[in-house]
């Protein structure tokens, strides 16, 4: 009898080492797939010229255009295509992306995208 309660017990701390390792492999996996989401996209430049172009990049509404991390990497496109120096001639919100994203099986987010455009003519 006493076997068999040992048997119980040990089986019983398996069970729960097991649901503490998928708890923590998928607290992981929703972490993953946040930060994903979060960052879709970074700068992109969407149409290159001879003297310009246009970059834009997501932004989140909190934090705003100006203040998005994504700036920073879209300013360094501009300078990369310019080799230097260029002007901002305009910018301003442009046409974003809605995406449907699953961080749990089951669970399902509707995720709105912003986008900043940017249009520069290098100098």
């Amino acid at each position: 009898m006493l076997r068999v309660w040992e048997r119980a017990e040990a089986l019983a701390e398996r069970g729960r080492m097991v649901r503490d390792a998928m708890k923590i492999w998928s607290s992981l996996a929703v972490l993953l797939v946040l930060t994903l989401a979060g960052c879709g996209e970074g700068a992109k430049l969407l149409q290159e010229r001879e003297d310009g172009g246009i970059v834009a990049y997501p932004f989140t509404g909190e934090q705003g255009a100006l203040l998005s991390a994504f700036r920073t990497d879209a300013l360094a496109l501009m300078k990369e295509k310019c080799g230097g120096p260029y002007t901002i001639v305009r910018e301003g919100e442009t046409k974003g992306r809605t995406r449907i994203v699953s961080p749990v099986p089951g669970a399902q987010e509707v995720v709105e995208e912003r986008r900043w455009g940017i249009q520069f003519q290098c100098q």
